[in-house]
């Protein structure tokens, strides 16, 4: 006959079974994240580790385990927006109506930095520079110079409407909400709207020449490693 098998699941060095470390690992993960989505929420994306840790109520050394840099937990915190803000962009390539679809996009974006000021910092000046992270940018920026073009070329745009006059609308957008938190949503729908318009065809004085902006200078050199 067999020998029996343990019945007890194995230890680590520490003497506590493995599964259950692996269990509060995951659960001390989740209170990191949420802490930092919190403290984000209130008060941009440079509040300090320690204070995330603390929210959290673990020690420094577990958060430094499970994101060793200040990007690594920005990612994290705010994948759901990322992948809610690839998304859109999808849809809007897919529409039979660029304009619509154009609209769609910076309507979402600027709802989203409006209503999480952690997510609007994260997403203009601290977004980590991970490989994953440059060819989801560069393939956003590619994405939406088409989406302008094809507006452009169903007659939806003003013709000297840059890709780059984006990148400006989410600063303008990103400095309105830090401006007006109280009203922040509400400032954001007006800012947009004016742009909207301003964006339409017209037969008027032409617009200055653009700025030489694209998204990847609102990145750059902004990834710090965490204090």
């Amino acid at each position: 006959m067999p020998a029996e098998l343990p019945r007890n699941p194995p230890l680590s060095a520490a003497g506590t079974p493995v599964r259950a470390q692996r269990a509060d690992a995951r659960h001390n993960r989740a209170r990191l994240l949420r802490a930092a989505r919190e403290a984000y929420a209130l008060d941009g994306a440079d509040v300090p580790s320690s204070a995330i840790a603390r929210r959290a109520g673990v020690g420094t050394a577990t958060l430094y385990r499970h994101f060793p840099t200040r990007g690594s937990l920005i990612t994290a915190a705010f994948s759901e927006q990322l992948s809610h803000c690839v998304a859109a962009l999808d849809e809007a390539l897919q529409d039979d109506d660029p304009w619509r679809g154009l609209r769609h996009v910076l309507t979402e974006v600027c709802t989203m930095q409006a209503q999480d000021r952690g997510f609007s910092a994260a997403f203009l000046s601290r977004f980590p520079d991970a490989p994953d992270v440059r060819r989801e940018r560069a393939r956003a920026e590619a994405s939406l110079a088409g989406l302008v073009q094809r507006a452009k070329d169903a007659g939806q745009l003003r013709k000297d409407f840059d890709p780059s006059d984006v990148t400006l609308l989410l600063l303008a957008n990103d400095g309105v909400v830090r401006r007006s938190p109280a009203a922040s949503l509400a400032a954001s729908r007006r800012l947009l709207a004016y742009f909207l318009q301003s964006c339409l065809p017209t037969d008027g004085t032409p617009l200055p020449r653009p700025a030489p902006l694209r998204l990847d200078d609102l990145y750059k050199n902004r990834c710090a490693i965490m204090p």
